[in-house]
């Protein structure tokens, strides 16, 4: 258990940081496509905020303490942060696919491990995250082929 919860918590992290990074780029896009994109960005850290929520509430109901610092964010994430300046609407996209592939990596991982230790609460909470990030990552690259052909 003592694993999962490390993972669970890195998560935590990854989360918090990407919705950071996500709210930045809601301020920080420019292009043509702006109004469009800084609504998306919106709706994307609204989401990844419920999301940090609920996995903070999960690790209190495996009786464990979860992460609550930046500090400790940035120091368990995977997830880059972003710079504070003007960003093209292509690399958002680019780097947002490149941080849900991380965050659909780690669920998996989260995933495989509660199954292995019979933690099904944990397992099926992934499971909503594997298909959330999986359609997250669908549509952006749909969107980013839209890029690709200029």
């Amino acid at each position: 258990m003592e694993n999962l919860v490390k993972n669970l918590n890195c998560l935590l992290s990854d989360l918090n940081v990407f919705y950071r990074k996500l709210q930045n780029y809601h301020w920080n896009v420019k292009g043509k496509d702006f109004f469009t994109m800084h609504a998306k960005l919106e709706e994307y850290y609204d989401e990844i905020n419920e999301q940090i929520d609920e996995i903070a509430e999960h690790i209190l109901m495996l009786n464990n303490e979860p992460l609550g610092t930046m500090k400790d964010y940035l120091d368990n994430t995977c997830i880059a942060e972003a710079k504070n300046e003007k960003i093209e609407e292509c690399e958002v996209i680019k780097n947002i696919i490149a941080d849900y592939g991380t965050l659909l990596k780690k669920v998996t991982e989260i995933k495989e491990e509660a199954d292995t230790q019979k933690c099904y609460g944990t397992s099926s909470l992934m499971d909503n995250y594997i298909l959330l990030y999986m359609k997250n990552l669908w549509m952006l690259n749909q969107t980013n082929s839209k890029y690709d052909k200029k």
